[in-house]
């Protein structure tokens, strides 16, 4: 049995990430720290025997006993309301976190995959978004933090990769979502339902002429999954080129939760706030023969369903 590792494991993505390895035959070891990880959404995998949990800072000395075939590196804050909260934290575990996973890939001649992200576009002056655009990012405005922890975090894992012949993979995440994300995570999706659901003015910042493209959780695994698989180690996008408006976005979410309390409230943009998202996943189809299948409708509504539950049992 392969054994994987897996940070950030009781996170939004990290805990599905966990669900497919072991659905897929392998024994996972999940680790967080739980600074905004939920011992809720692994909760399920406990009594498994082939699922074990380190609570562990991986900004500090990373020891797993054994063997290791595998490590997902998604440990980190990820919205923008915990990474302004958290902004040393959150440099550090994509510098020093991430440092001591590769050091710990190349001791137990593992294959590490890093979680990056769209934000290593910044503001992006090219769309929709190659992977061969370099950016346009402010390194000290108030989504640095995270922005530049990213970009770091690229550029220690190739250099282990040129210089050490380590094998690493690096996906570059675009807007995901589905059930299991925090409710007040401060993310679009999360506001937005929440606040509809709670019967509040959905808050749409600028005019709301701003686009996002929203890919559902298990298209997102599905192409993580494939990219570790793959022989190739230069980034690749990962999410749905469907983009959509903000504006165009809380109408649907107002449509589908159909509370007649609820509407639309503007402020103003925050800073550095992307006008644009949206990923040319040319490579993901081409190397990894990979493309989301849920339309966003079918995903929306999946995720209503979850929202639903822990939205109430949070009022």
């Amino acid at each position: 049995m392969k054994k994987v590792l897996v940070t950030g494991a009781a996170g939004f993505i990290g805990s599905h990430l966990c669900d497919k390895f072991l659905a897929e035959g392998y024994h996972v070891i999940g680790m967080d720290n739980l600074i905004t990880g939920n011992m809720d959404n692994i909760a399920h995998l406990f009594p498994l025997n082939n699922f074990e949990f380190y609570h562990h800072d991986v900004s500090k000395f990373v020891h797993v006993p054994g063997n290791l075939d595998y490590i997902l590196h998604f440990a980190s804050p990820a919205s923008p309301i915990d990474y302004l909260k958290m902004p040393i934290q959150t440099l550090k575990v994509g510098s020093l976190g991430t440092h001591n996973l590769l050091g710990l890939a190349k001791a137990k001649n593992a294959r590490i995959l890093i979680a990056s992200t769209s934000e290593v576009y910044g503001d992006p002056l090219e769309h929709p978004q190659t992977e061969e655009y370099w950016g346009n990012v402010n390194p000290i405005g108030p989504r640095g933090v995270y922005d530049e922890a990213k970009r770091f975090q690229e550029a220690i894992t190739m250099a282990y990769h040129t210089y050490h012949g380590l094998e690493t993979r690096i996906v570059r995440i675009f807007n995901t979502y589905g059930p299991r994300m925090r409710v007040e995570d401060g993310r679009v999706l999360p506001a937005f339902f929440s606040q509809a659901i709670r019967g509040e003015g959905l808050t749409v910042f600028g005019e709301g002429d701003q686009t996002r493209s929203f890919c559902y959780v298990d298209d997102l695994v599905d192409g993580i999954y494939k990219l570790l698989l793959s022989d190739y180690a230069m980034p690749v996008n990962i999410g749905n080129p469907s983009e959509i408006t903000i504006m165009q976005f809380a109408k649907e979410i107002l449509a589908l939760v159909n509370n007649p309390k609820a509407h639309i409230i503007y402020k103003d943009l925050p800073v550095d706030d992307p006008k644009q998202r949206q990923p040319d996943i040319t490579k993901a189809r081409n190397i990894l023969g990979w493309e989301p299948k849920f339309n966003r409708e079918e995903g929306l509504k999946l995720t209503y369903e979850y929202f639903k539950t822990v939205v109430q049992a949070v009022d």
